[in-house]
C-alpha cells in the first residue's frame, strides 16, 4: 500500500487499480502500466479522486518526465497506443519509448465532466496540488518497480501543460531538475476569462467588431509593424515595438494608434466592406483597443500582479486556434444571450474556460457569463483564484539555487493563451531575478507570428501593401534535446536558437527581450538575421 502521509499534499487514500505487463508491440516497448487514484480530502458530492498513470519501460534511461495536461485537463495520458486513435504521420516517439518512466494526471477531473468546477479542492488540485500529488505517488512507484529514483526527473508541458511546468518551478522546485513548458496559459484565472470580457466589451451593437473587419484590421497591423524588423514582408517580428504602438494605455505609443483606419465621422458608410480598406467605428476602435491593451486589476491579484496582458497585435484575429462558434475567437460575429441584438433564443455565451467563471468564480453553471455585477466579494473571489491557478509568481530563486534549468518558448500569434500575459511574465521574472541570474538558469523564447502550437504563416500583405504567399515559417526545435544537455553536460542552450522548417528553410528564435532582426541575403535563412 502507498499511505497518504507518503502524498506532499493532502489525500484521504490511494488506490492502485490496475497493475499490466504490456508486451513490447510496433508502436510501444514492452513495459509496466500502473493505473490509480489519489483520493479526495472533501467528501462532498462535488469531490472528484485524481486519476493517474505511469508508465515504466523494461529498457530504462534512468530518467523520468512528468507529462502536462491539455485544454482544461481531465484525461489521463496513454502510454499504450490506442487502436482508435493511429499515430499521426512523423508523430515523434512516445515518452516511454524513449526509454523515460512517464506519468501524468488527469489533474482531479474527467473531460466530460461539470460539477467538479464547484469544488474548491477539485479547483486546486486542478490549479498546483495535483501536480504534486502525481508526483510524489509516480516517484514511489518507479522505486518500486527499478529498486531506484530516476537521476533525472523533467516535466514537460504545452498550453494548460505548460503553466503547469511554471506552476512545479514555482512551488515545487525540488521535485525536477529541468522543465520545458511551451505557450503556457500563465495568467489562467484571467484567461479563463478573457473571451467573455470581450463579448461583455460588445454588449452594445454599436461596439461590435465583426469578422469581416478581421482583413483590415490585419492590414492596419502589417502598415505600423511589418517593417519595424528591417524587411517588409508579411512578418511582425518586432512583438514588443508593435505591441507599444497598439496598446493605449502603456504610455509609450501613439494615443490613437487606429485614426488611419477610422471611418468618417466615426460612423461606417459600408459596413458590408471585408477589404483591407474598411473602415472602423469609433465603437469598434473603442474593442480594438480593449482586446489589444492590458488590463487593469481592480486590485492586484496574487503575486502582485496588477493587469492581465491580454493580446499584442495578430494576424490571427478572426478565428486563431478554434473556429468562432467556440466563443474563443477574438472576433465573433455571433450574438449572445443578453447582448443588443440577441435573438430571444440566443445561445448562452460560453468558451473553452468558462467553468472558470460559471463555476469557479459564480458557484452556478448555468450563470450567464456575460451579466453577472461586479462586487466586494467577486473581487475577493478573483484574488482566491488567481493564487490557486495562476502561475504568475516571478521568483524562482529556490529552483534556481536548487539548479533547476528552464525553457519557454511562446507565439505572439497566439489567441488561446494571452502572449500579452506571457510577455508580461517574462518582464516580471527579469525584474526580480535579473538579468544575469535569469540568463543562468532560464531561456525564454518568443516565435512571433506563429501560434499556439508555434506554427505559423507570412500574412498575405505586407506592410506596404504588396501581395505574398502564405509562406510556412520555421518553427522546429527539439526542447528536449536541449534540456537534457542542460541539465546533464551543463551545456546552456544558445540565447538564439535555430530553428527549421520544410525545404532547407530556417529561421531564428530569440530569448526575451530579442526579436530577429533582419541583416541582409536571403530571409529564408537564419544567418540573414540576428537577435537584437
Amino acid at each position: 500500500p502507498i499511505e497518504p502521509s507518503q502524498i506532499g499534499e493532502p489525500v484521504s487514500a490511494v488506490t492502485l487499480d490496475r497493475i499490466q505487463w504490456v508486451a513490447a508491440g510496433d508502436r510501444n516497448p514492452a513495459l509496466c502500466l500502473v493505473e490509480g487514484q489519489l483520493m479526495p480530502v472533501d467528501t462532498a458530492a462535488t469531490a472528484r479522486p485524481i486519476r493517474f498513470a505511469v508508465g515504466m519501460p523494461a529498457t530504462w534511461n534512468r530518467r523520468s518526465i512528468h507529462q502536462g495536461g491539455g485544454g482544461m485537463n481531465g484525461t489521463v495520458p496513454q502510454f499504450v497506443p490506442n487502436p482508435q486513435r493511429p499515430a499521426f504521420p512523423g508523430a515523434p516517439p512516445s515518452d516511454v519509448s524513449r526509454g523515460f518512466a512517464a506519468y501524468g494526471s488527469d489533474s482531479g477531473h474527467a473531460a466530460q465532466d461539470a460539477e467538479w468546477a464547484l469544488n474548491d479542492e477539485a479547483i486546486r488540485n486542478f490549479g498546483f496540488a495535483q501536480l504534486k500529488k502525481t508526483h510524489d505517488v509516480a516517484q514511489i512507484i518507479i522505486q518500486r518497480f527499478y529498486g531506484e529514483q530516476p537521476r533525472y526527473r523533467y516535466f514537460l508541458g504545452n498550453s494548460q501543460g505548460g503553466r503547469e511546468g511554471l506552476t512545479v518551478a514555482q512551488r515545487y522546485p525540488s521535485d525536477y531538475h529541468g522543465v520545458a513548458a511551451n505557450v503556457p496559459v500563465v495568467a489562467l484565472n484571467s484567461l479563463m476569462q478573457g473571451p467573455a470580457a470581450i463579448r461583455r466589451q460588445e454588449m452594445s451593437l454599436a461596439r461590435l467588431v465583426p469578422q469581416s473587419k478581421g482583413r483590415a484590421i490585419a492590414a492596419e497591423f502589417m502598415r505600423q509593424c511589418d517593417a519595424l524588423d528591417g524587411l517588409d514582408d508579411g512578418v511582425i517580428n518586432d512583438y514588443q515595438g508593435c505591441r507599444a504602438i497598439f496598446d493605449v494605455g502603456d504610455g509609450k505609443g501613439p494615443k490613437a494608434p487606429w485614426s488611419a483606419r477610422r471611418c468618417p465621422e466615426g460612423r461606417d458608410p459600408a459596413p458590408a466592406d471585408a477589404s483591407e480598406r474598411a473602415c472602423l467605428t469609433d465603437g469598434q476602435i473603442g474593442t480594438l483597443q480593449f482586446i489589444f491593451s492590458r488590463q487593469s486589476f481592480g486590485s492586484p491579484r496574487a503575486y502582485g500582479t496588477t493587469s492581465f496582458g491580454m493580446w499584442p497585435p495578430t494576424t490571427e484575429v478572426i478565428v486563431g486556434g478554434l473556429p468562432p462558434a467556440s466563443g474563443n475567437s477574438l472576433l465573433n460575429d455571433i450574438r449572445y444571450k443578453g447582448q443588443e441584438g440577441a435573438a430571444a433564443d440566443a445561445r448562452v455565451f460560453s468558451s473553452l474556460g468558462s467553468p472558470g467563471i460559471t463555476g469557479f468564480l459564480l458557484k452556478d453553471l448555468a450563470a450567464n457569463p456575460l451579466t453577472y455585477a461586479a462586487s466586494p466579494t467577486i473581487e475577493k473571489r478573483q484574488k482566491q483564484l488567481s493564487g490557486w491557478v495562476d502561475s504568475t509568481n516571478p521568483d524562482l530563486r529556490d529552483f534556481q539555487r536548487l539548479g533547476g534549468k528552464l525553457i519557454v518558448a511562446i507565439g505572439t500569434n497566439d489567441t488561446l493563451a494571452s502572449p500579452g500575459a506571457q510577455l508580461d511574465y517574462y518582464a516580471a521574472l527579469e525584474k526580480r531575478m535579473g538579468r544575469d541570474t535569469l540568463d543562468g538558469f532560464a531561456r525564454l523564447y518568443v516565435l512571433p507570428q506563429r501560434g499556439h502550437g508555434l506554427q505559423g504563416n507570412a500574412y498575405t500583405l505586407t506592410g506596404s501593401g504588396k501581395t505574398v504567399p502564405a509562406t510556412p515559417l520555421p518553427s522546429q526545435f527539439d526542447r528536449l534535446s536541449l534540456l537534457q544537455k542542460w541539465v546533464e553536460q551543463g551545456e546552456a542552450p544558445r540565447m538564439s536558437q535555430l530553428v527549421t522548417g520544410p525545404n532547407g528553410v530556417s529561421g531564428l528564435m530569440c530569448s526575451y527581450p530579442k526579436h530577429p532582426h533582419y541583416r541582409s541575403g536571403s530571409p529564408d535563412q537564419a544567418v540573414s538575421w540576428q537577435c537584437q
